[in-house]
């Protein structure tokens, strides 16, 4: 079988952060018996020291744990950039951990004991938000290695094209003549395999601040 082409391809997995030995193995057992690869840690600091995958990725976290808590490990993951989803579990939760842990932006916040369903179903939703976002860093990571293959001229004459200049204008501004503005204008458009003008605007929009 080939390899896939992209981490958001591959085998998902489901990492469970957890104290208690038998909670951890209880859900690798039901994730296995949907298909579903898990990974589990007794502390955050487990899962931290671990080399996570370039995989599409759910977080099952419990919220009371000794040591850090994990609503603590969830603002600690947003100030780190670390953007897996988190699907909480909990025994002894209440609502203002609920309120702050969806803020936080939590796929879900279950209390013990839970249906293995609405387990399931929250997984497979941040399994398909992870999912989503390995392929938007892909592109833009696709879309920057074409901006790279750009000669300085050549990415000049596109920063005043994608501001709406004419030709003649950017050839005054560049002090080119338009002839060769539209030579690099037209091999900027084929590297960065453009097939328009306007699509050419929205790539240089994703790329951000090129200037």
């Amino acid at each position: 079988m080939s390899p896939p082409t992209s981490p958001a391809e591959a085998e998902p997995i489901v990492y469970v952060v957890d104290d208690d030995h038998s909670v951890r193995a209880a859900l690798e057992d039901l994730l296995a018996s949907v298909g579903l690869r898990a990974i589990g840690f007794g502390a955050t600091r487990d899962f931290l020291a671990h080399a996570r995958e370039p995989a599409p990725a759910c977080l099952v976290l419990d919220v009371r744990m000794p040591g850090q808590s994990g609503l603590d490990f969830q603002r600690q993951m947003r100030a780190s950039g670390i953007g897996l989803p988190v699907v909480f579990i909990t025994g002894h939760g209440d609502m203002a951990m609920a309120v702050e842990a969806m803020k936080g932006g939590a796929i879900e916040f279950l209390p013990k004991p839970f249906r293995e369903q609405d387990l399931l179903d929250a997984i497979h939703q941040g399994i398909a938000r992870d999912r989503e976002r390995l392929a938007q860093e892909a592109a833009g990571a696709d879309l920057r290695a074409r901006w790279a293959l750009l000669t300085a001229g050549e990415q000049a004459v596109v920063r005043l094209v994608v501001q709406g200049q004419l030709n003649k204008q950017i050839a005054w501004q560049l002090q080119l003549s338009e002839v060769t503005v539209k030579v690099r204008r037209g091999q900027a458009m084929r590297k960065m395999q453009a097939a328009s003008l306007a699509e050419l605007v929205r790539m240089v929009d994703r790329l951000g601040d090129v200037g």
